[in-house]
């Protein structure tokens, strides 16, 4: 809260006060650096608070979308390692937690632990020959949470609401980004990372999700020995996936590691859309399989599954337009994607964005991160100050759930170039791309034959309901004099059918050419029978006349 106070401050004092009585320039001269003490003097902090402030700054530094890059790319470093706690607590908080003793609990748990965050830390164990027999594990990995950190959460997020609803009342501020919005959605990520049920629930889900799937393994559950508080899984420590001596000892090419490992995450985030969202180099192994029947040797291992997104259909579909329109290098479809998807307001000026993306494909896109690196400086500088500049302009807010989409694809991107040096992000993105391509092309003919069918009954029983109008007509039912009335049925029963020609003319048509793809003949022959309404459709009225 001093931290805050302070720098809100500092900020009103150059911003607000030194504006009005016309000094902005010495506002704007300092802004760079100022930006830039406040990011390190937060690092510090987090680091010192630990709980959640290590989190809120991770989460700052993907938010490119409402903070200056000053205060990113300081955050970006920022790591969730911290002193680990005396095992003696983490002892009696087990204990409690699972109401024996560990020593009945678990054959052996070591004191050292594997890992420590804010959060919680890991021990590898033995299971007991009891719950081995009942679970079918013996080697596990035991996580506790830090004592007390239910309480620190509190605190954390009580004192992240206040800044908050300070922030928000500054007008600089609450047009660019709804804040307490995005406190409450990082609450609730928070909340459910403490929460190792719902990480166990998590990971069997992701479990259900690749069952089946000989790229992918995920850790097994011992659910007798797992609580709100306390996590036991299968032990699947093997080759870290950024060791490459490793993954070259074993045999195992790192190059094809990257290919998998992205094609495995496009099919979370594109296909079902329940993704893992901190796919770091410690959160994924690569397990040999030697053994394993068929040409594959080796496989995915992902753990820690406290971090999941999950997308909606809409949202999924909306960023399969993305993907696509990435894939082609369509600056516009870019656009369009960005404003179905609700990151671009409907008011927003894309002008300018459009013809930057344009410039982007014309001078990166298809370069592999090998080129990349042969690139001057310079110009990635230029570009992108270029890019900021105009981005900053619109009125940009990423939904919640598109941090951890981000976040997901950043940290893809950077194991991928790191197991492969000339990985180029187009030779994963393309093909999959044009798999779902094919998928949407699919989905339209069906959807567009299924509305034409519709349509065409409508209009093909439209002549029998003039019919029976001019048969109501004829008998007097209806107190209708119109003596030009028979005459304009007839016309509206002629151009009822040359609708429906022109209707199924089309259908034929988009059918056959959206097939001839994959069947030259029967795509070809629906092209030319079309012919044969459209006729129907261009003369048949001429005739009548």
């Amino acid at each position: 809260m001093r931290f805050a106070s302070w720098n809100l401050a500092v900020t009103w004092w150059y911003e607000i006060l030194l504006t009005r009585i016309g000094l902005s320039r010495v506002a704007e001269r300092t802004r760079a650096a100022r930006m830039q003490r406040v990011a390190q003097r937060f690092h510090a902090l987090a680091v010192d608070l630990g709980g959640l402030m290590i989190k809120v700054g991770q989460y700052m530094s993907s938010r490119l979308d409402v903070l200056p890059p000053q205060i990113t790319e300081e955050l970006a470093g920022l790591q969730d390692e911290v002193p680990p706690v005396p095992f003696e607590y983490i002892r009696e908080l087990a204990e409690a937690e699972l109401g024996v003793p560990l020593d009945r609990a678990f054959a052996h748990v070591e004191e050292t632990p594997v890992a420590a965050a804010s959060l919680g830390q890991a021990h590898r164990a033995r299971l007991s020959p009891l719950d081995a027999a009942d679970t079918g594990l013996s080697q596990v990995i035991v996580k506790v949470q830090r004592p007390g950190i239910d309480a620190i959460v509190d605190v954390d997020l009580a004192a992240l609401r206040k800044v908050g609803g300070w922030l928000s009342r500054l007008r600089a501020v609450n047009r660019r980004v709804d804040l307490p919005a995005l406190i409450e959605e990082f609450a609730r990520t928070s909340r459910e990372e403490i929460n190792y049920l719902h990480e166990a629930a998590n990971a069997e889900r992701f479990a259900e999700a690749f069952e089946g799937d000989e790229r992918v393994s995920v850790p097994a559950i011992a659910w007798e020995r797992t609580s709100r508080r306390v996590l036991t899984l299968e032990d699947v420590t093997a080759i870290k996936i950024s060791d490459l001596s490793g993954l070259r000892a074993a045999g195992i090419d790192p190059a094809e590691v990257a290919h998998d490992f992205a094609e495995v995450m496009y099919d979370q985030l594109f296909g079902n859309g329940f993704f893992h969202a901190d796919p770091h180099p410690g959160n994924v192994f690569v397990t040999p399989t030697p053994d394993a029947p068929g040409e594959r040797s080796w496989r995915l291992t992902f753990i820690d599954f406290g971090m999941m997104g999950e997308l909606p259909n809409s949202t999924r579909g909306g960023l399969r337009q993305l993907l696509i329109a990435a894939a082609t290098r369509d600056g516009k479809g870019l656009v369009q994607a960005g404003r179905d998807l609700g990151v671009l307001l409907p008011s927003a000026d894309t002008v300018e964005l459009e013809r930057v993306l344009k410039e982007l494909f014309a001078r990166f896109g298809g370069m592999g991160f090998a080129e990349l690196r042969d690139v001057d400086p310079n110009d990635f500088r230029e570009f992108a100050v270029q890019f900021n500049d105009v981005v900053r302009t619109l009125p940009i807010q990423l939904p919640g759930h598109f941090l951890l989409v981000g976040r997901a694809m950043s940290l893809t991107s950077g194991v991928c170039s790191t197991l492969n040096p000339a990985y180029n992000l187009w030779d994963s993105v393309e093909p999959y791309a044009a798999q779902l391509l094919r998928e949407e092309s699919s989905n339209v003919v069906k959807d567009f034959g299924k509305d034409a069918l519709e349509m065409a009954t409508v209009v093909w029983g439209l002549p029998n309901k003039v019919d029976g109008l001019v048969s109501k007509i004829d008998e007097g039912r209806l107190a209708i004099t119109m003596p030009q009335l028979e005459r304009r049925m007839e016309r509206l029963e002629n151009t009822a059918r040359q609708v429906m020609s022109g209707l199924l003319f089309a259908a034929l048509l988009f059918t056959g050419a959206t097939l001839r793809h994959d069947d030259p003949f029967l795509g070809n022959l629906l092209m030319i029978v079309s012919v044969l309404p459209l006729m129907h459709a261009l003369f048949s009225g001429r005739r009548r006349r």
